[in-house]
């Protein structure tokens, strides 16, 4: 997702305040972090210099391409195996050409792209405009149900020609203005890959392929030697999983990996460390279909019964912001003018008291659904917010969920009688527009919304339509409304993650590291003499 954004600056680290701290700590049961790596090493390949080893905190759900924009199949496949037509800048925000070397507008509603030549598949197959028609074609337009097609289009279909073997036309059902931002979440596959199933080793024209894949071990990757661009550093990359984040750091410290993900706060002044904004935001999806959370008072409680800044530096240390909204300074649409709710327990208790006396069934339980390995410390903080919400009348209790399980709740079609839902979910808009946010999130019938109104939709609409200063005005202005009207969101934070660094090699993280980790950009660090 794409559009010129400033970048995010890095969240500095701050002093934990010890009143907090000590609070929480009565609140929640830390873990202890006592785990080892044991004999990772064998698992993660020979520490030859010459394979890149990365410790995932699970298992890709999947690694096919039209389901990248998933974080979990993203980190591993964009950039890496499969690659786009148009891809984002995650420092400057502007576009650039990938396997398509140019594009215009050509009409209201029609964009034109021009195809890179000389640029080889993986199966020796010859790149063309008609493999990305196909793929477009596969990904938005077909009964795959991909991520890729509600999350980044919304449904629409698109009209797809190739006009010859180098150009590529594109037409949308209503005028498009960030079309070729929304491509780039499209990744480019032979148009000889199956059409009637999602595939389970995907070929792609990146720098990488896909050698093996040992389900519940290890995938690796072998260089592409007939890559068309600049050829990677490490002519092979494996990639392992640990849920632990005390284990993934012991892995870089005793040389069995170079790169680790998620790692824990308490890492975070090591010298094999790096933090970056992750543009990961973290809320809790209040379900506006149930009872008790169906009334504004009970959500408006809940949003005033968080302690932000309490969360972020007992839990978090203190890699964070405190989030007044979905979307990250530097997305088009996000409102400066907004505030993190501070913590005001008296009122919080005061509305549910009043909802109580109207009958609502305050005493309900809710159920707090978090996802394992989510971040560093989910399930405390799945845990500090459940001690909030019950000190001020409401009953909670919290499932800790796989990821498999947490997208039931999380996607429709959203799971019947499982009661009032208030999901801890992390957004991360890699695009730098609103538009995919609100979309997914604020839509009453979004791919990732509970419930909304009308007259948000129609806003939302009105606002995609808009281009430069008019639609970042339009988004704000329905982000706050939204914080006034609907409750749907109790925002948290503004994440940051925290990389392991081998000292045996170089990278630089960045805003989209998260979400796609190009592995073209780490090389071995150079000998000192």
């Amino acid at each position: 997702m794409k559009f010129s954004v400033s970048p995010i600056p890095p969240a500095g680290r701050r002093r934990p305040r010890a009143t907090t701290a000590m609070l929480l700590a009565g609140m929640v049961l830390l873990s202890s972090g006592c785990a080892v790596a044991g004999s990772a090493a064998g698992d993660a390949g020979r520490a030859d210099g010459r394979t890149l080893r990365v410790v995932l905190t699970q298992e890709p759900p999947t690694l096919e391409p039209c389901e990248a924009s998933l974080t979990g199949t993203g980190v591993v496949v964009r950039s890496n195996i499969t690659e786009p037509l148009v891809e984002r800048d995650p420092d400057s925000g502007e576009l650039h050409p990938l396997l398509a070397t140019g594009w215009k507008q050509t009409d209201e509603r029609t964009w034109t792209f021009d195809m890179r030549t000389g640029v080889t598949f993986q199966n020796g197959e010859p790149f063309t405009a008609e493999d990305a028609a196909f793929s477009i074609d596969r990904a938005v337009n077909s009964d795959l149900a991909c991520n890729v097609e509600g999350y980044v289009f919304g449904d629409e279909d698109l009209e797809v020609k190739a006009v010859s073997d180098t150009r590529l036309t594109v037409t949308t059902e209503q005028p498009d203005p960030i079309l070729p931002l929304r491509l780039s979440f499209v990744e480019i596959v032979p148009r000889t890959t199956d059409a009637e199933a999602k595939v389970r080793i995907p070929i792609g024209t990146g720098p990488y392929a896909v050698s093996s894949w040992q389900p519940g071990a290890a995938i690796s990757l072998n260089r592409h030697d007939d890559y068309w661009g600049e050829a990677p550093a490490f002519p092979r990359a494996r990639y392992v999983w640990r849920s632990d984040a005390s284990v993934r750091a012991a892995m870089i410290d005793k040389g069995e990996a170079e790169i680790a993900v998620a790692l824990d706060p308490i890492e975070a002044d090591k010298d094999t460390t790096a933090s970056y904004p992750n543009n990961e935001t973290t809320a809790l999806r209040l379900d506006g279909r149930e009872p008790p959370l169906d009334d504004l008072r009970v959500r408006r409680a809940v949003d005033l019964a968080v302690d932000r800044e309490g969360i972020i530096d007992a839990l978090l240390g203190g890699l964070a912001e405190p989030a007044g909204q979905l979307v990250p300074p530097g997305v088009v649409g996000h409102n400066d003018e907004i505030r993190s709710t501070r913590q005001n327990v008296a009122r919080a208790k005061a509305l549910i008291e009043e909802a109580e006396a109207d009958g609502v069934p305050v005493d309900r339980q809710i159920t707090l659904v978090a996802r394992n390995g989510m971040f560093s410390g989910v399930s405390e903080t799945a845990e500090a917010l459940q001690y909030q919400m019950q000190q001020i009348g409401l009953n909670v209790r919290v499932r800790m969920a796989d990821t498999a399980t947490q997208l039931q709740y999380q996607l429709r079609p959203l799971p019947k009688g499982v009661g009032p839902i208030a999901l801890l979910i992390m957004h991360g808009n890699q695009a730098g527009d609103a538009a995919f946010t609100t979309s997914q999130y604020l839509l009453s019938d979004g791919p990732q919304s509970t419930f909304g109104t009308e007259e948000l939709d129609r806003r939302i609409a009105e606002a995609g339509a808009l281009s430069g200063e008019e639609r970042q005005q339009a988004f704000a202005d329905l982000l706050a409304d939204q914080n006034k009207t609907v409750v749907q969101y109790t925002h948290l934070a503004h994440m940051s993650g925290l990389l392991g660094l081998s000292r045996s090699i170089r990278y630089e993280p960045n805003s989209a590291t998260g979400d796609e980790m190009r592995l073209a950009e780490v090389s071995p660090a150079k000998a000192k003499h």
